[in-house]
């Protein structure tokens, strides 16, 4: 990411669609790399199990970028709300452990629709939030996002948002903002049983 960024005119930003897994994670990325591209968010996320707390997440992700004072220069799309197409696609993987190969199928839908939507609209880059975690691997991403980049005909921009404390960034920020974080990733898999 350093190298691309080191080559960017900012006079002439390229355009950049970030899949966006939540507000929280978003936040230290958008302030990072705002500078450098002219970004889109991309909300889309299937995964999670209920449709009231997608509808949450999404809510806390405009009011974001609202409180970064971005929301003249960056527009949220938010996908419409879809769960049997994370179950459908998903359909066999579902007794894996979290972080094992239900995760990776999961990581692929996001990132796939995000290359998708990003070469229909003539993005220059697309990449995701979800390098921010600690508990995401950061090559995995950046394998699949290579992959997609060249099946999509669309440049993805290599990261690892947790570096350089972007994960401890993303913590202050959510707590400046008041924000909700939750404390699942987003399916019934990932959510501890109470």
């Amino acid at each position: 990411m350093e190298k691309v960024i080191k080559t960017i005119d900012k006079n002439h930003k390229p355009r950049l669609l970030l899949h966006s897994c939540c507000g929280p994670c978003s936040s230290a990325i958008l302030e990072r790399i705002n500078e450098y591209f002219d970004i889109d968010v991309f909300y889309y996320n299937p995964n999670i199990d209920r449709e009231e707390e997608f509808y949450r997440r999404a809510e806390e992700q405009v009011e974001l970028v609202k409180n970064l004072g971005l929301d003249d220069e960056i527009q949220v799309q938010v996908i419409k709300y879809n769960h049997h197409e994370f179950l459908d696609y998903i359909k066999g993987f579902e007794k894996y452990r979290e972080g094992g190969p239900r995760c990776f199928k999961c990581y692929r839908q996001r990132m796939e629709r995000a290359a998708e939507f990003a070469t229909e609209n003539k993005y220059d880059y697309f990449t995701t939030t979800l390098s921010i975690s600690p508990h995401k691997d950061s090559q995995i991403l950046n394998k699949l996002g290579d992959f997609l980049s060249k099946e999509y005909n669309v440049k993805y921009l290599f990261s690892d948002f947790k570096k350089k404390n972007g994960f401890k960034r993303s913590v202050e920020l959510t707590e400046k903002f008041n924000m909700y974080r939750q404390d699942y990733c987003g399916c019934e898999f990932s959510r501890s049983k109470d």
